[in-house]
């Protein structure tokens, strides 16, 4: 006879588990201890078998005659209900395991032989910062769509267009990994192309070439009264135009005083290759004075309040700012000044300052370059742009192609 919900809730415990049946299999079985159990009895290739349903009255009895049927329907396919949910539970621990952030760490692990540890940090950062509270916690296969977008509309809603950009590219390759390890089989960003605005394009501010003349000599002159550290940095960065990061971080290790170069390792350039970065007389003088000044630790420029770290590139942004230059120049500026005035009053070949400028290469063939492309020329070009800049700020005329015999 089939159970009522009245009979169900009335059966009390007994000193061992009894069954109240109720029909093709199902019973619910009722504990010692109190608890109410739904189960199935059922046969599969002629082994009895039995499934838990689940607790009652969580799972009433019309839904566990509801699963009953599901099961029936199962083994009517040559299906086992058991194994279907032991599966399905393995696949939820799979999930809880194969959280967004679990995947994502060792996608950065996985990728850590070819990124420089820049670039690695970057990474880690703006996903803690705009990814990871979104979608952290969530098993890579229960994200959606919706979630994605959501999280990258939110980036750009502070007109962080390019971060937005970043972070949607990343969570893309996450998902590319994750199929390649047989974590999910699908990437829901594959067709989210054209869901970020386009942003704004912008430059690096830079000032007029016709203006280098009053920043050398401000400089020079030091008439914002910056720290004789902040001064070199600035110098520095003009006489060699790297980019400020490589600058900041540069070691003592990198430098051969002697042999007046300088060796950029691949670890700190974008290029992921060595960059040879030639010193004129004038930044050999101001690497003597700042050997003098921080010698004993590890950066050429460490931090104020932490000797042990390096500059921040905020200094430089800061100096700018107290030099006039707040917003028509950066550190980055630099290497667009130099460029145009190298080429323009100086007369080089512009792959010259190009290949100076360690730009990376558009294909694999090109990048294929030796480090000391060009070395020679740009020795005497490193020499000619220190003698330019010394000339300008006193005055001086240049004569144009005076400089950049080589080619």
């Amino acid at each position: 006879m089939a159970l009522t919900d009245k009979e169900c809730k009335a059966a009390q415990p007994g000193p061992k588990s009894r069954k109240l049946t109720d029909g093709s299999g199902l019973y619910l079985e009722v504990t010692p201890s109190g608890g109410k159990y739904w189960k199935l009895k059922y046969r599969y290739l002629g082994k009895e078998k039995k499934l838990t349903i689940g607790p009652y009255p969580i799972i009433s009895l019309q839904e566990a005659r509801f699963k009953r049927e599901d099961a029936r329907r199962q083994l009517i396919d040559g299906i086992d209900p058991g194994q279907i949910k032991l599966e399905k539970k393995r696949q939820r621990l799979f999930d809880a395991q194969n959280t967004f952030k679990a995947v994502a760490e060792s996608w950065q692990d996985h990728n850590a032989l070819k990124w420089s540890e820049n670039h690695a940090r970057t990474v880690r950062r703006r996903l803690e910062q705009d990814v990871y509270p979104e979608l952290g916690r969530k098993p890579l296969a229960d994200i959606k769509p919706p979630d994605i977008i959501h999280m990258v509309k939110k980036i750009e809603d502070r007109e962080a267009y390019e971060m937005a950009r970043r972070a949607l590219q990343y969570v893309r390759q996450v998902y590319d990994y994750g199929i390649c390890h047989a974590i999910v089989d699908r990437n829901p960003v594959t067709h989210m192309r054209g869901i970020l605005k386009t942003a704004p394009k912008e430059n690096f501010a830079a000032i007029d070439i016709r203006q280098l003349p009053e920043l050398v000599g401000k400089l020079n002159r030091n008439e914002a009264r910056l720290f004789p550290q902040t001064l070199y940095a600035m110098k520095l960065l003009m006489l060699t135009f790297v980019r400020t990061s490589e600058l900041i971080k540069a070691r003592w290790e990198e430098f051969d005083l002697e042999n007046a170069m300088w060796v950029i390792p691949a670890a700190r350039m974008k290029t992921r290759r060595d960059h040879l970065v030639p010193l004129s007389g004038t930044a050999l003088s101001i690497l003597r004075d700042l050997k003098r000044l921080n010698g004993h630790r590890p950066y050429v420029f460490p931090s104020k309040t932490d000797p042990r770290n390096h500059m921040s590139n905020n200094t430089i942004l800061a100096a700018l700012r107290r030099m006039g230059y707040s917003g028509i120049m950066t550190g980055h500026g630099f290497r667009a000044l130099a460029m145009t005035a190298i080429v323009e009053r100086l007369g080089y070949p512009d792959h010259i300052p190009d290949r100076q400028l360690a730009h990376a290469r558009k294909n694999q063939v090109m990048a294929a370059y030796n480090r000391a492309e060009f070395l020679d020329q740009r020795r005497r070009m490193m020499q000619d742009w220190a003698d330019y800049l010394d000339t300008i700020e006193r005055g001086g005329t240049v004569i144009a192609g005076k400089f950049g015999t080589g080619s």
